[in-house]
């Protein structure tokens, strides 16, 4: 079968490897639709791990079945399938935090998304293999895994009804952010980003303002939220400025959800006093999510209640995967890349 075998950004081959051979609780999957994640292109955190083969946002169509899979699950089924999942019985998973359990950061596909076929591990195939609705496309499935992380960052951020929300940075994860805000009720969403194709995006899927990253302050929020600062701010972009521009900007008794990754090495010096003193502002992080998160997340999608169909950009065959990879890379004129292995 035909893989993209990941070397760097600008380094993305095509290879032959043989079709993975299931086990007796296992299923093998044809890959119909894979998106391309920015952690895909987050150079730095897999150099040192390369080759890889990489593609977590699946979707695609069941050809074996292990005769020991305990699922009613049967070959011609479409399906959605986590990469990372829970043990579900550790400390972690026992307390809610299902995201940092050890099991759901060894769990894996074999060999990954953006490769003709894949091997379903059973703990996957039991924990976190979803069947697709037959109004649902695989490319709208394919955003099943990027949602769940957007709908577990805004559970863990406590996002409530009537907030104002301030979104840094308006990519993929930006967009989802904001959809699912104005789906919650949000008082009112601003968004900034460095570049107006996203800011324009950022627009169209329901901020009520957006505001360029390069003349962005602390003020001009206030300008356009009756006075005050954010309630809820979500950090999206991983650059040091988003960082600043993110605790400088939450209001008295609110919430700073970190949900990007930052550049390598980063450190950020918080002041003490003029922020957390006195002002109760609670900065909380999401990774990931939970099985309970993918099963939202299709309901979502399915109802149509989140547009993710529309956030599609871009389609490429297998062997243009590099050309995808190029333009998650720039993040520039693209919104969602989906990589069509069949092709």
């Amino acid at each position: 079968m035909r893989v993209a075998v990941y070397y760097n950004n600008n380094d993305v081959r095509i290879e032959e490897r043989p079709r993975p051979r299931i086990g007796e609780d296992e299923v093998l999957v044809k890959i119909e639709a894979s998106g391309i994640c920015g952690t895909d292109c987050l150079e730095w955190y897999r150099i040192n791990r390369v080759p890889l083969v990489l593609g977590h946002e699946i979707a695609g169509t069941i050809l074996e079945v292990g005769k020991a899979v305990r699922h009613h699950y049967k070959i011609g089924d479409r399906v959605s399938v986590a990469h990372h999942v829970p043990c579900g019985s550790c400390r972690f998973c026992l307390e809610g935090h299902e995201t940092v359990c050890e099991t759901l950061r060894k769990t894996n596909f074999d060999p990954g998304g953006f490769s003709e076929f894949v091997r379903i591990p059973g703990i996957n195939v039991e924990k976190g293999t979803l069947l697709i609705p037959k109004d649902v496309s695989f490319e709208e499935a394919t955003f099943i895994e990027p949602l769940a992380c957007v709908i577990r960052g805004q559970r863990l951020a406590n996002f409530k009804k009537g907030k104002t929300v301030l979104i840094i940075g308006s990519g993929i994860s930006g967009l989802l952010h904001i959809q699912l805000a104005k789906l919650g009720g949000a008082k009112r969403i601003i968004a900034t980003d460095i570049f107006d194709f996203r800011l324009k995006a950022a627009k169209r899927f329901g901020a009520d303002f957006t505001i360029n990253a390069k003349d962005y302050n602390p003020d001009s929020l206030r300008e356009l939220n009756d006075g005050y600062l954010a309630d809820l701010v979500i950090i999206c972009a991983g650059a040091g400025q988003a960082f600043e521009h993110g605790l400088r900007s939450v209001e008295r008794g609110g919430t700073v959800l970190i949900f990007s990754a930052a550049e390598k090495d980063s450190l950020f010096s918080v002041p003490i006093n003029d922020i957390f003193w006195r002002n109760e502002v609670t900065i909380t992080s999401s990774y990931a999510g939970s099985p309970k998160d993918h099963a939202e997340a299709l309901k979502k999608i399915g109802s149509k209640k989140v547009n993710v169909y529309d956030m599609i950009t871009h389609r490429f065959g297998l062997k243009d995967t590099i050309e995808g990879f190029r333009l998650v890379s720039e993040a520039k004129g693209s919104i969602k890349v989906i990589i069509q292995p069949q092709k």
